[in-house]
C-alpha cells in the first residue's frame, strides 16, 4: 500500500523560511511527476510546484520556492523562502504514476506575526 507522508510544516513569521519533505512508502511504478499543492480555507486546491521531465512553478511562488526530488528515495522537497501571510495553507504532496495519483494527508503552514 502506497503512502505519502509530509513533514516540516509549522508556524513562521512573514519573511521567514520553511522546508517541507514528502516521504513515500510502498512501491510506485513509473512515476511521472512529484509535486506540491496547497489549499487555503475556502479556496480550491492549487498547484504550487511539480517536477517531472521539467519543473513547473505557480506564478505566485516563482523566485521564492524551490522544489527538488530524490529519485533514489522517491522523496520530494519544497524549500519555501520569503514567506507571506497568503502562503498560509495546508500543503499536500502529490505523486503521479502511469496509473494513479497519490496524495499525502497534508501539513499545515501558517505564516503570521
Amino acid at each position: 500500500q502506497v503512502q505519502l507522508v509530509e513533514s516540516g510544516g509549522g508556524l513562521v513569521q512573514p519573511g521567514g523560511s520553511l522546508g517541507l519533505s514528502c516521504a513515500t512508502s510502498g512501491t510506485i511504478f513509473s512515476i511521472y511527476s512529484m509535486g506540491w499543492y496547497r489549499q487555503a480555507p475556502g479556496k480550491q486546491r492549487e498547484l504550487v510546484a511539480a517536477v517531472s521531465s521539467r519543473t513547473e512553478y505557480a506564478d505566485f511562488v516563482k523566485g521564492r520556492f524551490t522544489i527538488s526530488r530524490d529519485n533514489g528515495k522517491n522523496m520530494v522537497y519544497l524549500q519555501m523562502n520569503s514567506l507571506k501571510a497568503e502562503d498560509t495553507a495546508v500543503y499536500y504532496c502529490n505523486v503521479v504514476s502511469r496509473s494513479k495519483s497519490y496524495w499525502g494527508q497534508g501539513t499545515q503552514v501558517t505564516v503570521s506575526s
